[in-house]
Order: structure tokens, then sequence, then C-alpha cells
């Protein structure tokens, strides 16, 4: 299993950035795809997931309205769209692919003015 996170940067509150993550070794089109974001001191949580059939979608509360998370199975790439961003949003962002205990080196978001 390879995940391979991209797409983060620093940005001032309101801006947008586009996370991607890149997979190979598993099943993609089969298994749901999730993004988690882990802030310094803080633990690991789930931001939004995207189910592997009937494009069914869920996402944490605090995101809720601002995040889409989306996939290309044909890629093997899940992407989530951040929009409106926030200084809580900044933290570490990794995929997940399943319930699989693998995670890649993230990509870092950092929201301050």
């Amino acid at each position: 299993v390879q995940l391979v996170e991209s797409g983060g940067g620093w940005v001032q509150p309101g801006a947008s950035l586009t996370l991607s993550c890149v997979t190979s070794g598993f099943d993609f089109s089969g298994l749901a795809m999730s993004w988690y974001r882990q802030a310094p001191g803080e633990d690991r949580e789930l931001v939004a997931i995207t189910f592997s059939y009937g494009g069914r979608t869920h996402y944490a509360g605090p995101v809720q309205g601002r995040f889409t998370i989306s996939r290309d199975n044909a890629k093997r790439t899940v992407y989530l769209q951040m929009n409106n961003l926030q200084s809580a949003d900044t933290a570490t962002y990794y995929c997940r692919a399943g319930n699989i205990e693998h995670w890649g080196r993230g990509t870092q978001v950092t929201v301050s003015s």
C-alpha cells in the first residue's frame, strides 16, 4: 500500500487549497477513502470519507459545507477541496484506504495571517 499526499501549503484565512492523494497497492475502487488530519499535540481525526460505490460522502462537523472530498477511480486518486480555510484547519493531512493501518507522510496545511 502506498499513499502519497500533496497540495498543502501556507495560506491566509479564507483561502482555498486542494489536496491530492495518489495511491497504489490495493483495490482502490473497492474501498472507502478518507482524509484525516492531525494538529500538533492532538489526536488524528477524521475529516471526510467517500465510500466506494454510490458517491456517498460524510464530513466532520467543523468542515461540513467548506470541504469537499472526491475520488477518481481511474487515477486511483482522492481529493480534498478545502474552501474558506481557518486557523483551526492547520494540521498535517493524511489520506487513508479503508481501514488499512498504513499512513503516508501527509501534507502540511498552515492557515495564518
